[in-house]
Parts: structure tokens; C-alpha cells; sequence
């Protein structure tokens, strides 16, 4: 698999798009999801630059949460803001990564980073629950590099 064209279909795009918005609907937390071949530098690096280039570190809480994925390294990082590594558990990015990469290692992509998303969401909604006036900082569409 060498294209980001071939890693998730079209269809598969928009369900994880729609799980994206399901998993925001309560919470005025942000998730962003990027997938690209490869990249020169550390995956967490990458992630860190990727992060701030999707302007994720620019939400009102710091309660912004990206999944990186780079196709062919075969590797992905879920790196969250301050505001929400501040609250979740301390192995929770842990426990959620070793759930996509179950997925994953299956090559069910696309199941892998709904459940990421999903499981992200129910801590931010547990912890930045949407109040009244919350706007979506953010697009959901899957950002490509």
C-alpha cells in the first residue's frame, strides 16, 4: 500500500467523517484526523507540527485531539492538547491506540480510527461537554499531506 488514495475509500472517508461529528455532537472538544504517506521526521514530531499547522492548538480549552497516521511507516500517533491530556487518564492515549491498532493490524483501517474517534470523544464530552453557544472550531473533513 503505497498511496493515501488506496488507504481509505471514499465511502470509508465519510464514515469516519460522520463519526467524527457524532463524537463531537456533545462536547465542545475538536478531533482532527490526518493520513499521509510518509514523513521525514518522528511520527510524534510530525504529529506536533501537523497540529499546529491544522491550527488545533488554537481551540478555546486546549481540548483539541488529532490522530496522525503515515501510511507507509505503518505507524500513527494520537496526540491531544493540554487541556485534555490535562483531565484523561494517564494511560488513556495509551489504552486507545492499542484499540486502533488492534484494528489496524487487521487492516481494518477504517474501524480502527472510528473507534480512536469514538473513544476520544467520550472523554472530551465527559470532560468539555458542549454548552449552549459552542461552535465547531474546526472542520471534520480528514485532512491529506
Amino acid at each position: 500500500m503505497s498511496k493515501i488514495e488506496d488507504f481509505l475509500t471514499a465511502i470509508e472517508e465519510q464514515e469516519i467523517i460522520e463519526a467524527i461529528r457524532e463524537a463531537e455532537k456533545n462536547t465542545s472538544g475538536e478531533i482532527r484526523i490526518h493520513i499521509e504517506r510518509n514523513s521525514e521526521l518522528d511520527a510524534f514530531e510530525r504529529a506536533m507540527e501537523v497540529f499546529h499547522y491544522l491550527k488545533m492548538d488554537n481551540t478555546k480549552l486546549q481540548n483539541g485531539v488529532l490522530i496522525y497516521v503515515a501510511v507507509d511507516a505503518k505507524t500513527f500517533v494520537i496526540y491531544g492538547d493540554k487541556g485534555i491530556n490535562d483531565v484523561v487518564p494517564v494511560n488513556f492515549w495509551d489504552s486507545t491506540k492499542d484499540i486502533m491498532q488492534t484494528y489496524f493490524k487487521a487492516y481494518r483501517f477504517k474501524q480502527g480510527l472510528i473507534e480512536g474517534v469514538l473513544k476520544a470523544g467520550e472523554q472530551l464530552e465527559k470532560h468539555f461537554p458542549w454548552i449552549h453557544g459552542d461552535t465547531n472550531e474546526l472542520p471534520n473533513e480528514i485532512s491529506k499531506g
